[in-house]
């Protein structure tokens, strides 16, 4: 059996936001996956708004959350922190693509088959992106 190494551990976390993980895909494709915790177990999910894929739901520094639901702050969407279903916004009726994990022993493990964990905190991102940053007050 092949040994595994955690992700992070448990309370490395957040409740009241997110974290990013780095991941590759067997196509050699970088991605990265956000964690938030919730009654001591996590979610995991693309950092991609169903809108526009290429905008990020954390942008860094944890992802805008109310009222238990991720916010793209690119568009307004929310996204329920426990199903990724997009209660509210242009994506509205979508889901962010999940990605399984496992708690153990006060760890998080990837056990998703289609991602090889590469390391925690984001992707390096390219000065020359025009994306915007933001399109929602808050």
């Amino acid at each position: 059996m092949e040994e595994r190494s955690p992700m992070l551990s448990l309370e490395a976390v957040p409740t009241e936001t997110t974290t990013i993980v780095q991941v590759e895909t067997a196509d050699n494709e970088e991605k990265e996956i956000i964690l938030h915790r919730q009654n001591g177990d996590v979610t995991a999910w693309v950092n991609a708004c169903q809108h526009y894929r290429h905008i990020p739901i954390d942008k860094g520094e944890g992802a805008a959350m109310r009222n238990g639901e991720f916010v793209c702050q690119n568009h307004g969407a929310y996204f329920e922190a426990d199903s990724g279903y997009c209660t509210f916004g242009p994506c509205e009726g979508a889901y962010l693509d999940s990605v399984d994990v496992a708690v153990e022993d006060g760890d998080v493990y990837l056990t998703d088959e289609n991602y090889d964990f590469v390391g925690t905190g984001p992707l390096e991102t390219d000065d020359t992106d025009l994306a915007s940053t933001s399109n929602v007050e808050f």
